[in-house]
């Protein structure tokens, strides 16, 4: 299949029973986490909807994997499936120009539904496509990786890559549907399910530390060879995005306590777009975590060990947490100036005071941090 492949044909009228499912509800959506629910989905999605036709964005390995199964999971003849090469180097803005051409193209109009397939990437350009669709369609997020399960398909942030930055452009677009299945991640690398693993410890870091110590000590079985399909992995999911969602509940356009998700991020953005995305986005936060942490202490904001623990604990699910030797540091430092945080040329920092409690700052929920000693920090680490 090319990109661009549209797959048009489903096999037969959706008639099966929903499996038992556990539903978070959202201001205007509803989020179904049941293992096996993705046979179900287009169910799902056109209760939630009514769309008249479904336009599936995915990258090719994904749809390789599971598009039959969603295109099947709708009646015949509504869903269509458009696909792009995967990877963040593909989530620009002339990606966005092709899909919403080729929608245009088979006649989707202002009555269908966009649907994501896959990982953070096809739920940023997915919703990014559906914000600016027609002037705006709804959206609905199928997520196949941990990281796009927990994080990237809540919350309605979407958009695409520019070579100033990553993120600079794009929408708030609020989902109207997203259907969770853990046995998805089976089909995951170990690598992808480690990197998710960095957003499941982030989530605990920031507002529950209780959590965070039931990841750690669950880790060994997570990220063992069936650890996607046990009891525990659905647990962490459940937890992870609950948190997430109790964030964006509160703040959903990011004006002061979302800016804690962005734990890591400003350094892990950095990493990512210095390294031209060889360092994958997970495994950058999870270094970016660690670094940030260590600011926190060295602005006396942080209680000691709080770094030292995070550190720990990603090394126990296999990730990075020190910046790779040949990612300069005053490259690094440039980078992150192009963080969407940044406010009268002072790049910001969501950062700890502990494990499960962030800093409040002047109530923004970021702080201002002086170059001289993030340098300081990145020169040591």
């Amino acid at each position: 299949m090319e990109p661009g492949g549209k797959a048009r044909r489903t096999s037969s009228p959706v008639t099966r029973e929903l499996p038992i499912a556990h539903d978070i509800q959202m201001p205007g959506y509803t989020i179904t986490i049941s293992p096996g629910i993705l046979e179900s989905a287009g169910m799902l999605i056109h209760a939630a909807t009514h769309g008249h036709r479904y336009a599936i964005v995915s990258d090719l390995a994904v749809a390789g994997r599971f598009g039959n199964q969603l295109l099947e999971s709708f009646p015949p003849g509504e869903a269509h499936l458009f696909t792009f090469y995967g990877g963040e180097s593909v989530k620009t803005r002339e990606t966005w120009a092709r899909l919403t051409d080729e929608m245009a193209e088979v006649g989707l109009g202002r009555d269908s539904v966009v649907v994501s397939l896959g990982g953070g990437i096809a739920t940023d350009l997915a919703g990014f496509v559906a914000a600016t669709f027609m002037r705006g369609v709804p959206v609905a997020h199928v997520p196949t990786s941990l990281l796009a399960m927990i994080d990237a398909s809540i919350g309605g942030k979407a958009g695409v890559d520019i070579p100033a930055g990553k993120n600079l452009v794009g929408a708030f677009h609020q989902p109207s549907a997203v259907i969770l299945d853990p046995l998805c991640l089976l089909s995951l690398p170990a690598a992808e399910l480690r990197a998710g693993m960095a957003e499941v410890l982030k989530h605990g870091a920031i507002l529950d530390a209780p959590f965070f110590e039931r990841t750690v000590a669950a880790m060994p079985t997570l990220i063992g060879p069936e650890g996607a399909a046990s009891v525990e992995m659905l647990e962490i999911i459940r937890r992870a995005v609950a948190i997430k969602c109790d964030v964006v509940r509160r703040d959903e356009r990011e004006a002061g306590v979302r800016h804690v998700l962005n734990f890591g991020h400003t350094i892990g953005h950095a990493l990512e777009l210095v390294s031209h995305f060889a360092v994958p986005h997970g495994e950058a936060v999870a270094i970016g975590m660690v670094i940030e942490g260590r600011i926190a202490e060295a602005l006396g904001l942080a209680e000691a060990d709080t770094a030292d623990r995070i550190a720990r604990a990603l090394d126990g699910a296999g990730l990075p947490t020190t910046r790779p030797d040949h990612l300069d540091v005053e490259s690094i430092m440039n980078a992150t100036r192009l963080d969407k945080k940044s406010r009268a040329g002072a790049v910001r920092y969501a950062l700890p005071t502990r494990i499960g409690a962030m800093a409040a700052g002047d109530g923004s929920w970021s702080l201002p941090v002086p170059d001289a000693l993030v340098r300081e920090v990145l020169g040591r680490s």
